[in-house]
């Protein structure tokens, strides 16, 4: 595409690293930039000792395209961390990569890819875009059923897929690390990240403690008839659906049903009190339509590893949507997503508020 510009958001992997390479053998005037979004010591230029920035400098000077580094902590702590700790102080799930897509790699990166002169943003996420008959436009799964982001990507609006490119939506992830690898790239064999990059070590209650100076206060473990069966940590250290590491022998398994930030209990039950068939949700965006004017059959995905289910989604109100499920969904959870699929395009998702 000449004289097009696009900014690739090179995280110093291999996914985003191919993205860049790929661009550039299209004819793109591509310029990388590496997003500074929770490490507060890292200069936007000069010399760096994050491992991430270096791979990313030396991936942008091996391909031979601009590289910068640029500040992104206060769209960061503003849009992400502020709202994973109030989610799970409000005892609900966050969701904070669905998040962080939309407001810092979208929105936030687009605003600074227009500073740069930029026609569009580029990443390597596993999914693909396209145009509709409608005039809309659509994410659409990718290539690979194993590395399919479509999920997190739901909340993305129409300006932002217009102007955005993912190349790697028609490739295998084994495929990528080959052109990686055949093309000579830097990081060609460098291992994926899979932990939240700002929690890499997983401890959400000790991290949230440090951003609020609170401790979670320990309360009371009770069933739906309002039984006390135990104590637990904190509402923090829960989450709908978790059956391991509740300390409780009940003679049979349980999981928790229900957190109650309210008074400061979980409610816990068996596998057949944690199925449903419904699922309603807010924050609703839609893709392939604007919007939904009569219920529709759908498949639908109640979290990032949900396998999927059909279901009939219908709006019960300006922000609201009920999707029934033709068969019991387990740990229906507050404030993951609810993804709905027409065929191979994301029609669109909310966040989940109830399972009834």
């Amino acid at each position: 595409m000449k004289n097009k510009t696009v900014v690739v958001g090179l995280s110093g992997g291999v996914d985003s690293s191919v993205t860049a390479y790929l661009l550039k053998k299209q004819g793109y005037n591509v310029i990388g930039v590496t997003m500074q979004v929770w490490q507060k010591d890292i200069p936007e230029s000069g010399e760096t000792g994050i491992a991430e920035v270096e791979d990313a400098r030396k991936v942008a000077a091996y391909l031979g395209i601009p590289h910068y580094v640029l500040n992104f902590n206060e769209e960061f702590h503003k849009n992400v961390i502020e709202y994973f700790v109030k989610t799970y102080n409000d005892g609900k799930t966050p969701n904070p990569c669905v998040v962080c897509n939309r407001y810092v790699k979208w929105q936030a990166l687009r605003e600074k890819a227009g500073n740069l002169g930029a026609d569009y943003i580029a990443t390597g996420h596993y999914a693909k875009i396209e145009k509709l008959e409608n005039g809309r436009y659509a994410i659409k799964n990718s290539k690979t059923a194993k590395k399919d982001q479509t999920y997190a990507l739901h909340l993305l609006t129409q300006e932002q897929l217009e102007h955005t490119i993912m190349p790697l939506g028609s490739y295998e992830k084994d495929e990528v690390r080959k052109i990686a690898e055949r093309v000579g790239i830097p990081v060609a064999y460098k291992k994926d990240s899979q932990d939240m990059c700002f929690i890499p070590d997983g401890k959400y209650a000790n991290f949230i403690y440090k951003e609020t100076g609170k401790r979670a206060i320990p309360g009371e473990i009770v069933t739906m008839d309002g039984e006390v069966v135990g104590k637990h940590k904190g509402i923090i250290h829960y989450t709908v659906g978790q059956r391991k590491g509740l300390g409780l022998s009940l003679g049979h398994p349980v999981f928790v049903l229900e957190i109650r930030p309210e008074t400061n209990e979980v409610v816990v039950g068996s596998n057949e009190e944690s199925m449903s068939r419904y699922v309603r949700a807010d924050q609703v965006n839609f893709m392939t339509v604007e919007d939904l004017t009569e219920p529709k059959r759908v498949w639908a995905k109640i979290r990032y590893n949900h396998r999927g289910a059909w279901c009939t989604v219908e709006k019960t109100g300006e922000d609201e949507i009920l999707c029934t499920f033709e068969e019991p969904q387990r740990a229906i959870t507050p404030g993951q997503a609810v993804v709905l699929y027409d065929g191979e395009y994301v029609l669109g998702g909310g966040t989940i508020i109830a399972d009834k």
